[in-house]
C-alpha cells in the first residue's frame, strides 16, 4: 500500500478536516483517505444509482419501453 505526507496544510483546511472526521466518527487519515479515494474515482453510472434508489426494491419500476431508433436531426435546412 502507498503512502503519502501532505506538507503545509492550510490551518483552517486542517481543522475542518479534524471537524469532519469527528462528524464522521473516524481518524483524519482515514477522512482524508475517503476524500481522496472519492475524487479519483469514476463516479457511479447514473442508471446503477437510480436502480439503487428508486429500483423494484423500492417500489418503482424502471423498465423502458422498446423504442425504434429515428433519424437524427437535419439541421441544415
Amino acid at each position: 500500500m502507498a503512502s503519502l505526507s501532505v506538507r503545509k496544510l492550510d490551518k483552517n483546511a486542517y481543522e475542518s478536516l479534524r471537524v469532519r472526521a469527528a462528524q464522521h466518527g473516524v481518524s483524519m487519515e482515514e477522512e482524508a483517505r475517503q476524500i481522496i479515494y472519492q475524487a479519483v474515482t469514476a463516479p457511479e453510472k447514473i442508471s446503477a444509482v437510480f436502480q439503487k434508489y428508486f429500483g423494484q426494491e423500492n417500489g418503482v419500476n424502471l423498465e423502458l419501453n422498446d423504442h425504434k431508433p429515428h433519424e437524427p436531426m437535419d439541421f441544415a435546412a
